[in-house]
């Protein structure tokens, strides 16, 4: 790759609409609060990883399904793409749906609690040309949520030996596409274990390096990330931060992560990367907005006097 040229980025999967509220407490069953702030902004995982691999030097484009093109949601939602950089060109509006919604609510210690609607014929999506999507592309970055309108588009893309990192925030059956089209599969611990059907990460890695070649990784929040090599199980620690704003912390690490990997950077080098942008998110309110640029999370690696493992940070 000519060092002049961005790497290219194609995020899979579902934007989402989100309307967030900073509360002291989530209210009990029945009863009523009042909000300290209110932001409406635009997420969903794949969206929110292309912010990560814009701002941090890359170049990101975004593919899958949003609601009807006479929303007037979606004018928002275009709108904000292109004030980070980002090419819409390959999402796909869907007639008379409408594009996910969630209500979340951000306690002060920066844990989230989400509601999401995301309309079941959203699935039913074709996405652009093959070609087209892959031209000049370094890499792919999938929610596994989409497999079933992806897991094509992410197997012809491993055929050419272009790079797939899927951001697995939900279980995956055995027999899902994605373990066998993917080169990179990067769990939360919670689906990682529900994947496996074990609880324990160490044994649920294990387990799952039977079933598929990819490079496996379990994140863990604070108590940072967990993955394989040459079948050796080896830590990258999380970064000390006071969270305030855990909402796409773990979408901005895999973005991070992505870009790291069309960089040729060593797994831990990508990892750190990765944690140290996932962190820097979690200090600041906004969601995937508040996503540091490149020079940030590189002054934040540097300064290793500062910032050492992490006693609470990023979920």
């Amino acid at each position: 790759m000519p060092q002049d040229r961005k790497p290219r980025i194609l995020c899979i999967g579902i934007p989402v609409r989100d309307l967030t509220f900073q509360i002291e407490a989530l209210p009990v069953r029945g009863s009523k609060a009042s909000a300290s702030a209110y932001r409406e902004i635009i997420g969903g995982n794949a969206l929110n990883a292309a912010i990560a691999v814009s701002r941090l030097g890359g170049h990101a484009s975004l593919a899958g399904p949003i609601g009807d093109s006479r929303e007037a949601s979606g004018t928002f939602l275009f709108d904000q793409l292109a004030q980070e950089g980002i090419d819409a060109r390959h999402l796909v509006p869907m007639a008379g749906l409408v594009t996910p919604v969630s209500s979340v609510m951000i306690e002060p210690d920066g844990e989230r609690t989400i509601a999401t609607f995301r309309d079941p014929a959203l699935w039913m999506v074709c996405l652009p040309d093959t070609d087209l999507l892959l031209a000049d592309c370094d890499a792919v970055l999938v929610e596994n949520r989409c497999s079933d309108f992806a897991v094509e588009l992410c197997a012809e893309a491993r055929r050419r030996g272009i790079p797939v990192i899927v951001g697995v925030d939900r279980p995956m059956a055995s027999g899902d596409g994605l373990l066998a089209a993917s080169s990179h599969l990067i769990f939360s611990s919670e689906s990682l274990q529900a994947t496996a059907g074990v609880a324990c990460d160490t044994e649920a890695l294990a387990a799952l390096a039977a079933q598929t070649p990819s490079f496996l990784a379990g994140t863990r929040g604070p108590r940072g990330t967990l993955w394989l090599r040459d079948g050796r199980l080896r830590e990258t620690p999380a970064f000390a931060v006071e969270s305030v704003d855990t909402l796409g912390a773990g979408d901005i690490f895999h973005g991070a992560f992505s870009l790291a990997v069309t960089e040729g950077r060593s797994p831990e080098d990508a990892l750190r990367f990765a944690s140290a942008a996932a962190a820097l998110k979690c200090a600041r309110h906004g969601g995937a907005f508040a996503c540091p640029q490149r020079a940030e999370v590189e002054q934040f690696l540097g300064d290793t006097g500062r910032y050492g493992p992490a006693t609470d940070g990023l979920t």
